[in-house]
């Protein structure tokens, strides 16, 4: 890492700290005012992409309502809401009967947008006590996190110069020890973790579902993936403010949090393991000491804006991004869609992958992970035991260095991970060309029966946004695959 140039503005911090204050501090990327375009203006995600996406979440949220038993009221939040687009679509595309009956959340730290649809509420954080789909649209990313190198913090400074801090809490080295073991660079996702067990915790019945590029033991970057966009570019990773700051998301190590928060509630344990300031979008105090610092105590990290990221192990100490874009992705000009990226990164540091793709793998020859839509593996009625891999062979729960995700809770059925090409096709969305004989019978209706497969197909594509993973964790459900 460089410590060539450091910047006088502040001293050099870590990068939770940095993400924290460039991303949600006064004037920070995703709450400065009058920022009219918000995330949609620097990158597409698969919100923007199609009206499709909204219409497979709208069809997910009828699914969770019929096994809730249609309940009188049925509660939609959407985590990390940018500007409410996800939600404005899903609410257009639902059912009258069901729309209804539907309460509708955006958690979002930014301003409420002007002008919109009434019937969503705008909140800060998850409501308590909800029944329904609570479902976080690339949030996870967002949510800041540290960085370590070599068994020390990385520290930062304001133009994105890198330097070495402190050695690691014993917190995060037990994090790093479970679930990304081994030297050099690694990026720590126990607030990750934190946030999403507090979300999960906040359901009183229903799904939660959280959508977002990631990689999982076994097959995590080998330097990271921490990376910046800015006006439709891929940039250098600054925490000065003026650009996006994302990092991929160990699902694997999610699922397991929540899934041990929802154990911890059934047993009547209070939910220790949850943020430090008491929920999702929250983190407690930053590491002490010479290390990186964090937050203040009770300072927030983001309930973010519903961004997700495109970044394929991106530069670690300032080298140029890459640039990249999905197959089937936007015209010249258009923002970059914010997913895996197939081929290397620019710095030219390799990318670990079961597939060597870059891309978000769970199961294939490969890989030896379970099939499309099994239940992770050590959860109980799974049928898979503790030690099935989840990818690139590595051992399921039960020791360090294993990083398999835990059991599912008492009463719940167990998180599943899919691809988002599984979980879109399980809900309808599909990239196959019409019939030709429609062109005949209704050149109209081919036409848009076209267009429609275009969009699916960047939806689903491989190497692109198809890859991406999903997280789905029952709340007092069964098992569950779209």
């Amino acid at each position: 890492m460089s410590t060539e140039g450091e910047s006088t503005e502040r001293p050099p911090i870590g990068w939770r700290a940095a993400m924290e204050s460039a991303l949600y501090g006064p004037d920070g990327f995703y709450v400065r005012p009058g920022d009219g375009t918000g995330p949609a203006g620097h990158f597409r995600t698969s919100v923007h992409a199609s009206r499709l996406y909204a219409g497979a979440v709208a069809r997910l949220l009828c699914r969770v309502d019929e096994e809730l038993g249609r309940p009188g009221r049925l509660d939609l939040v959407d985590v990390g809401a940018g500007r409410a687009e996800l939600l404005t679509g899903v609410l257009a595309a639902l059912p009258a009967a069901v729309a209804g009956r539907v309460r509708a959340y955006a958690v979002e730290r930014a301003a409420r947008p002007e002008g919109l649809d009434p019937r969503i509420r705008w909140v800060p954080e998850p409501p308590e006590g909800t029944t329904g789909l609570l479902f976080a649209n690339e949030w996870l990313d967002n949510v800041p996190l540290d960085v370590a190198e070599d068994g020390r913090y990385v520290l930062v400074a304001p133009d994105g110069t890198e330097s070495p801090g402190g050695p690691l809490t014993a917190a995060d080295r037990d994090w790093l020890d479970r679930w990304w073991p081994g030297g050099g660079r690694a990026e720590i996702g126990r607030t990750r973790d934190e946030a999403w067990a507090a979300a999960v915790g906040s359901l009183a019945r229903g799904l939660a579902v959280a959508v977002d590029y990631a990689h999982t033991a076994g097959a995590r970057p080998a330097w990271g993936t921490l990376t910046g966009f800015r006006a439709g570019r891929e940039v250098r990773p600054t925490p000065d403010g003026t650009c996006d700051v994302t990092a991929h998301v160990a699902l694997d190590a999610c699922a397991a949090a929540g899934a041990a928060a929802l154990s911890k509630r059934a047993s009547g344990a209070p939910a220790s393991d949850g943020p430090a300031s008491g929920g999702p979008g929250r983190g407690g105090p930053g590491p002490g000491g010479p290390g990186p610092g964090g937050p203040a105590s009770g300072r927030p990290v983001p309930g973010a804006t519903g961004s997700g990221a495109f970044a394929s192990g991106g530069p670690a100490s300032g080298a140029p991004a890459s640039g990249a874009r999905a197959p089937g992705g936007p015209a010249a000009g258009e923002p970059v869609p914010r997913a895996p990226v197939s081929g290397g990164p620019a710095s030219g540091r390799p990318v670990s992958s079961a597939t060597g793709s870059g891309s978000f793998t769970l199961h294939g020859p490969a890989s030896r992970g379970p099939a499309a839509g099994e239940p992770v593996p050590g959860a109980p009625g799974s049928g898979v035991p503790a030690s099935g891999a989840l990818a690139s062979g590595e051992a399921g729960a039960g020791g360090p260095g294993t990083g398999g995700p835990a059991a599912g809770s008492p009463g719940s059925g167990p998180p599943v991970l899919l691809t988002q090409r599984e979980a879109l096709g399980g809900l309808g969305v599909s990239g196959g060309r019409p019939p030709l004989a429609l062109a005949s019978a209704d050149p109209a209706a081919y036409v848009r029966a076209l267009a429609s497969a275009g969009e699916a197909a960047e939806l689903t594509a491989r190497g692109g946004l198809g890859d991406f993973g999903w997280l789905l964790q029952p709340v007092h459900l069964p098992a569950w695959r779209p």
